[in-house]
């Protein structure tokens, strides 16, 4: 069933797209994910774009959300990463991330942009094992890096046609130690600027929406470790009905932009890497009483993987706006 476009411009431009200001999973949400030192890095395939992405609304509002996601993955016997203090391979990761986010939408419109910010508390808990038995396997329940983005500046092209920027950023504030196979933090400050578009199409209720970055990291003080720049692109199609039901596709794109340097990159080349993967999406919106509220759950496979763990990513997401 078809709504008038009218309707229909005037829903997306009252709902906040949390895929310019959420990494989660990851928003995007965005969220923890595999590259580079430990093997372990900020993206996880498919999970930074959400509905919306390129829509910053010009209302004054309270969005909190919470996005979990969980990661099952192996790296194989025959690709090696530095992980505690050692260079080794065959392991396997099953990472459960949440991330309480809230979002603080400006109420502001200057020349046509509209503005918001956001701030998110993540937990995890990791688990990583040595299938050869080389390392002790370890699992461990943390704090993981602060996310914020204090601010995401969005702009409406058309009515149907909107953009955002913005400048993510993860401080190293998680729980990291240079002798544990698992760790929740990175132990370095990694700024993200993105890029978010949604093309929206009323008269079909479809969307199709990206979200590009490219994360760049401090070195690891501890181990002087750099991991090399992370580009990230995301992207996601979706159909919506009246019933305030939708389903899609959503996919995703890893490529790291040279070699890592310092510490034990010399050891193992690198470790330049990249992924491709691809899953469904289906997604709910409505209202609970007078609070607009909205879920999505998503599942990516990744295939076409290099110097990276390869698995599954499931991740679910809740939000409610607050005027």
């Amino acid at each position: 069933m078809s709504r008038p476009n009218r309707l229909f411009a005037s829903r997306s431009l009252t709902r906040l797209c949390t895929g310019a200001l959420l990494t989660t999973a990851g928003l995007g949400v965005s969220q923890q994910g595999w590259a580079t030192e430990t093997g372990i890095g900020r993206p996880i395939t498919g999970m930074q774009v959400s509905p919306y992405a390129g829509v910053v609304p010009p209302t004054s509002d309270w969005i909190v959300s919470a996005n979990t996601i969980y990661y099952e993955g192996s790296l194989g016997a025959s690709k090696t990463i530095p992980i505690a203090g050692t260079v080794t391979a065959g392991l396997d990761y099953s990472i459960v991330y949440t991330l309480v986010n809230a979002v603080k939408t400006w109420g502001i419109t200057a020349g046509g942009w509209n503005f918001a910010s956001s701030f998110g508390v993540p937990i995890q808990y990791t688990d990583v094992s040595s299938f050869h038995g080389h390392l002790p396997n370890d699992h461990n329940t943390q704090f993981a890096d602060l996310f914020f983005t204090p601010v995401v500046a969005g702009y409406h092209l058309t009515k149907t046609d909107h953009i955002a920027l913005s400048v993510q950023i993860y401080a190293p504030t998680g729980a990291y130690s240079t002798s544990r196979l698992a760790n929740a933090g990175q132990n370095t400050w990694t700024f993200t600027p993105t890029v978010a578009y949604t093309k929206l199409f009323p008269k079909e209720e479809i969307e199709l929406s990206l979200n590009y970055g490219v994360e760049f990291y401090t070195p690891n003080n501890d181990t002087h470790y750099h991991n090399a720049p992370v580009s990230v692109l995301d992207l996601l199609a979706l159909k919506r009905f009246g019933s305030g039901w939708g389903v899609g596709v959503v996919g995703g794109y890893i490529q790291q932009l040279g070699h890592d340097s310092g510490g034990l990159a010399d050891v193992t080349g690198g470790n330049q890497g990249h992924s491709v993967g691809i899953g469904p999406m289906v997604t709910w919106s409505g209202k609970v009483q007078k609070t607009p509220v909205s879920a999505s759950l998503r599942w990516v496979n990744e295939f076409n993987v290099s110097n990276r763990p390869k698995g599954n990513a499931v991740e679910l997401s809740l939000s409610a706006t607050f005027q």
